[in-house]
């Protein structure tokens, strides 16, 4: 294997007590979007771009596939990195088990590939204060 080609993932997995309809609410909708990541103009809709705006920059977007309630997967492309974020969701008992990948980082990205590792836990953390304060009626 070489290893100057080898792609990285970043892969956070969650059991959340909450149904996929109301997890996926919370991927899809941007006004609930931009409570747990960041602004963007997204629509579940394949093709459509997008961008996320942080305060540090902004992240190019365009959704590669979507099956409502199940998976959602687009493209992330910022400051040098052209990544992948697919989540996956899976009907559990206790709820749903939430999987995101970000798929794409090279050797030669060790600083991003440890800040998507650390953000994304940070993201996933906000998501589900926003899940629980939405309560079940949303």
């Amino acid at each position: 294997m070489n290893v100057a080609t080898e792609i990285r993932t970043v892969t956070i997995e969650r059991e959340i007590g909450h149904p996929p309809e109301k997890i996926w609410r919370a991927l899809t909708q941007p006004h609930l979007i931009q409570e747990w990541l960041m602004q963007s103009d997204f629509a579940p809709q394949v093709d459509h771009r997008f961008t996320f705006r942080g305060d540090w920059g902004s992240v190019d977007c365009k959704v590669l596939e979507i099956e409502p309630n199940r998976s959602l997967s687009y493209t992330w492309d910022a400051m040098g990195l052209e990544s992948v974020v697919r989540w996956t969701l899976t009907p559990i008992a206790s709820g749903t088990l939430l999987r995101m990948d970000q798929e794409g980082f090279r050797p030669d990205q060790e600083q991003a590939y440890q800040g998507a590792k650390f953000g994304w836990r940070n993201f996933l953390a906000k998501l589900e204060e926003v899940l629980a304060r939405q309560g079940d009626a949303a």
